[in-house]
């Protein structure tokens, strides 16, 4: 495919009817068609079903990944690991997760992002499932299979976004990202919640990891069969310019020059620090204190911290909803006095959150309720960002670098955030604890812990940066004509046809 071709005009490989066909017919009948059926392709039933699918798998996507901090301690005890071993659990998933986000961002803003999604919740559904099968001797096997699980995860994640993009614009857009992302608290706390009450119930923590495979692959008949790919940018491409196709360089070129896209990215690499060290540390360092102060028996016979893992998963699906509708409608709000609402609110959220998730840690001793309550309303400003900054990037870069936007922003996010997160805190908890006490088990995780207040703090100081810039980048992406379209500028006495960002300071 040349670079000048355009996306209205390609028809990618593997592509289904409703992208790459024109309505057939002529006459009354082609105009019609065009009444009824929006620029997408997709009628606005379909497109509501379609979200409805997307917000599903999302759910099962996050479920599966929290499942297992709901069964650390449990865990831990069956293969009589430390830590830093448990903090790989993580790791391993989320940095497969984030080296192929790329892959399929590449794949996703070219080819048929259905059936790409399709074969990566297979694998991911299969591969979850053989992990149940661990055996006690091969704690390697389970963090292979933890790792494998990202591929599938990361041909999800990328494109899922893209494709409602595709569907909405605007109000429309950001209160279905709205409705997407509720998907990410409520699947992690039902992970929690699941993990926890199956593995108690069948008395066996591999149980936990064999409920979201058979979901999975219900996922995968709802994308083949109900969900239609809408046509690429046509919801909002204008008649008097078409997208133009470009090469991946030059797509990561354009990325790299958009201030508001690169400081989202590191503000939201900061919630990915905090959300990964509190998704699998948070039910442990519960367990942990409340055994250092008596309140529970240590842990001999498995089943360790299903009621910490209980109680934080409630906790995260409500703050989770709390915080994605608070963070939303605020924006809403605030859009009326200002262009830069949106990573003012993602600020706000950050820096709001960061003392109440200091006042959990350091309390945990002394009273387990008013832990819960710290880390309610601390995870409730931490939600505010997820939709938010999901918006933020579909509407500051063009529809056909969405793909590539997104698979970046989930490697920087992860790379510098909860991938290296959950076993940094491992490794800092071991490197502190004097003794293999219940104090110093329960102390050095906490003094481990307080890293994450002070990352958000500088998180929420990315997203005041990203104001500066929003406005700008914004326009440039409403308005990609005015950014590319060529002008003359005399040289030696000819004119010569530049691009307009050539010449701009």
């Amino acid at each position: 495919m040349s670079l000048g071709e355009t996306a209205a005009d390609s028809v990618p490989f593997f592509s289904d009817d409703s992208e790459a066909e024109e309505p057939a017919g002529g006459g009354a009948a082609a105009e019609r068609t065009t009444e009824e059926t929006p620029p997408s392709g997709v009628t606005k039933s379909r497109a509501l079903i379609t979200v409805l699918i997307l917000c599903y798998i999302n759910l099962l996507n996050y479920m599966d990944r929290f499942t297992v901090a709901g069964v650390l301690p449990d865990i831990e005890h069956y293969f009589g690991i430390d830590d830093e071993k448990s903090g790989l659990l993580q790791t391993v998933f989320i940095c497969s997760y984030m080296f192929l986000a790329p892959v399929f961002g590449y794949l996703g803003d070219r080819y048929n992002r259905k059936y790409i999604m399709s074969f990566g919740i297979t694998f991911w559904s299969l591969v979850t499932l053989a992990s149940s099968y661990t055996p006690k001797e091969h704690f390697w096997v389970l963090l292979v299979t933890r790792g494998l699980v990202g591929v599938g995860e990361a041909s999800y994640s990328t494109i899922a976004p893209t494709i409602i993009a595709d569907l909405y614009v605007k109000g429309q857009r950001t209160n279905m990202l709205s409705v997407f992302y509720f998907a990410i608290p409520v699947g992690s706390g039902l992970g929690y919640i699941v993990g926890s009450q199956v593995s108690t119930a069948a008395q066996d923590w591999h149980w936990a990891l064999r409920v979201t495979p058979g979901l999975g692959l219900l996922a995968v008949l709802l994308l083949l069969f109900v969900v239609q790919e809408p046509k690429r940018g046509a919801i909002e491409d204008r008649p008097d310019h078409h997208l133009q196709r470009t090469g991946w360089l030059t797509d990561l070129q354009a990325l790299s020059r958009n201030y508001s896209f690169v400081l989202s990215t590191f503000g939201f690499t900061a919630v990915a620090f905090v959300t990964g060290s509190l998704a699998l540390w948070a039910p442990t360092f519960l367990f942990r204190a409340a055994v250092f102060t008596g309140e529970r028996p240590p842990c001999v016979e498995g089943n360790c911290a299903s009621s910490d893992s209980l109680i934080f998963g409630v906790i995260t699906c409500v703050t989770g909803v709390l915080g994605v509708a608070s963070g939303v409608q605020l924006s809403r709000q605030l859009r009326t006095r200002t262009a830069r609402a949106d990573p003012l609110v993602c600020a706000t959220g950050l820096l709001l959150s960061a003392p109440f998730l200091y006042l959990a840690i350091v309390c945990a001793q002394a009273s387990t309720v008013a832990t819960y309550v710290f880390i309610f309303l601390g995870e409730t400003f931490l939600s505010m960002n997820w939709a938010i900054v999901a918006d933020i990037l579909l509407y500051v870069v063009v529809p056909t670098r969405r793909s590539t936007a997104e698979a970046f922003q989930i490697v920087i996010s992860h790379l510098l955030g909860d991938a290296g997160s959950p076993y940094l805190i491992g490794v800092v908890s071991d490197f502190l604890r004097r003794s293999d006490s219940f104090l110093w088990q329960f102390r050095s995780l906490q003094l481990s812990l307080l890293l994450c207040s002070f990352v958000a703090v500088i998180g929420g100081g990315f997203f005041l940066a990203t104001a500066l810039f929003i406005e700008r980048d914004r326009h440039r992406a409403e308005n990609p004509a005015s950014e590319d379209e060529p002008i003359v500028v005399p040289k030696s006495g000819r004119s010569t046809r530049v691009p307009v960002s050539s010449v701009l300071i």
